[in-house]
């Protein structure tokens, strides 16, 4: 077991756990940077928008986890904890939502609709437990179904139909964060001064990055086929004849 990070004090000002703050506020620049270039880039398919919106949010949950969670929660009280997880827990829900959404074209609409609503039924639960529990291992549990079952699931799906390169890349990604979750959940530290919170946020800061590859690279043929027949059969039949067969992007 490696003894606690110590604390230090850069111009008289106490941080404890530094490392790991600054390892979770890497994670953070690495999500907005993510947020940002999709944005730029024009990203607007459904699936997409969530996959922004997830991003920003991870981004504030992991700069409230570092700063107050980690570098001075001495100066709160413990329940300050909650924010970074209440909106670490909806921003898992998104990208749960951005799997479910790229996967809509490919699945029976009942399934498609049934997921997006346990979706919603599923956090709002998580997020009532963890605030009357303030245990992170429900957040934990959150972010292993929503990871492992729906965003690997469905673009594990996507990629068997379509050989969609972004859905490929995504899973990639998801390989990252269960390995950071082995590390933390099993406390495999190797230094005092880089334990398994700190390795942890490392590999999610990479996972994050691998993410972002694999959501600018997702084929969201098939979501601009589903809107356009929603409003425009004629020109989703012209889409179509067009573009017969998804090709990766």
């Amino acid at each position: 077991m490696v003894d606690p990070q110590p604390s230090v004090f850069p111009f008289g000002i106490r941080i404890d756990e530094p490392i790991a703050t600054i390892t979770d506020v890497l994670v953070s620049v690495v999500c907005l940077y993510a947020f940002v270039q999709m944005r730029r880039n024009g990203l607007n398919a459904w699936s997409q928008i969530h996959f922004r919106r997830y991003f920003l949010l991870v981004s504030i949950a992991t700069a409230l986890g570092g700063i107050i969670g980690h570098g001075f929660l001495y100066a709160f009280s413990f329940s300050w904890k909650l924010p970074g997880w209440i909106v670490g827990i909806i921003s898992v829900a998104l990208i749960e939502r951005a799997a479910i959404s790229h996967a809509q074209a490919l699945i029976k609409p009942r399934i498609g609709k049934f997921f997006l609503v346990f979706n919603i039924i599923e956090m709002i639960a998580i997020l009532a437990i963890t605030m009357m529990t303030l245990d992170f291992k429900w957040v934990e549990y959150h972010n292993a179904y929503g990871l492992i079952v729906n965003v690997a699931g469905f673009h594990g799906y996507t990629y068997y139909r379509t050989r969609d390169k972004g859905s490929l890349i995504i899973l990639y990604a998801v390989g990252i964060t269960t390995i950071a979750s082995i590390v933390f959940t099993n406390k495999l530290s190797m230094h005092t001064w880089f334990n398994y919170i700190d390795t942890s946020h490392v590999l999610l800061a990479i996972a994050a990055y691998v993410m972002y590859l694999g959501a600018a690279r997702l084929n969201t043929l098939g979501e601009e086929l589903k809107s356009v027949q929603s409003t425009m059969p004629s020109k989703a039949t012209a889409v179509l004849s067009d573009n017969q067969k998804p090709t990766s992007v």
